[in-house]
């Protein structure tokens, strides 16, 4: 019994060194590839969700003054979400403006009503998510500063995600770092509850959740992805005590959004 309680002991103090470690990476990470392009600040979209939260609290302890947080809500968007983006970075002293892109997503749908095509929600959601980008780095020009993302490993890998849109930035400080990690992360750095306790969304209209959309929560799919990252086959993710079913989604969603994390196509002339 005694030796159980050591073994445990010792496991948890592993488990709170690896975080750490993750932690201090991050921020070793903001501070040396932004220097690196010979820039001093860093802009970021803030969505009230908590990977951009987390990302908010990193570039707030490394760049102080100098990070820039902006929050970009369109009509379909959660108002709740917008208040507690607000929330946070009061609650932090991070510097953020609010930027509505309401009246471009209303013209982008009057355009989409000519082909009879105004009803398509994830167009919609891809347009506003290419709008935000295309705002952070107007704003990165005004301020001499450089685009951090926000996007995990879970997304970068399933493709969950806009190309050129969230997928678009110059840095980014978390996309080595799973969906279950980043909640781990989030509690050891202090999000607050109302963040790290909602259902994790892109928010690109009512009602829309990952877990919904992905068909599996991020514990499922991330065990799944971590075997997939190691080189384990389909075969052997299934003896593994994995679905075959879920095995073939995963993959087949990783297959299918490959694209996404490679630059274009340069023809050779």
């Amino acid at each position: 019994m005694y030796l159980n309680k050591i073994l445990l002991k010792y496991v948890q103090n592993v488990g709170v060194f690896t975080l750490q470690k993750k932690i201090e990476k991050i921020e070793e990470f903001l501070y040396r590839e932004t220097k690196k392009r010979g820039f001093n600040s860093v802009v970021f979209g803030l969505s009230g969700g908590i990977d951009s939260a987390v990302v908010g609290y990193f570039c707030n302890k490394i760049f102080k003054d100098n990070a820039r947080a902006f929050i970009m809500p369109s009509n379909y968007s959660n108002p709740k979400n917008t208040q507690d983006a607000i929330r946070f970075a009061q609650s932090i002293g991070l510097y953020y403006e609010v930027i509505n892109i309401g009246k471009m997503q209303d013209t982008f749908i009057d355009m989409m009503q000519l082909s009879n095509d105004s009803s398509n929600l994830h167009r919609i959601g891809n347009f506003c998510a290419r709008i935000r980008m295309s705002l952070l780095y107007d704003k990165s020009f005004m301020h001499q500063s450089i685009v951090v993302g926000t996007s995990n490993k879970s997304e970068l890998m399933l493709g969950y995600g806009t190309l050129y849109g969230d997928l678009a930035y110059a840095i980014n400080p978390i996309g080595n770092i799973y969906k279950t990690e980043i909640f781990e992360i989030a509690k050891k750095i202090g999000i607050p509850w109302y963040i790290v306790n909602k259902k994790p969304s892109a928010d690109l209209f009512k009602g829309q959740s990952d877990e919904a959309d992905l068909g599996y929560s991020y514990t499922m799919i991330d065990k799944l992805l971590k075997q997939i990252d190691n080189g384990l086959n389909k075969k052997q993710l299934i003896e593994n005590g994995f679905e075959r079913e879920f095995v073939k989604s995963i993959k087949n969603r990783i297959k299918n959004n490959k694209f996404k994390s490679k630059t274009p196509k340069i023809a050779k002339v």
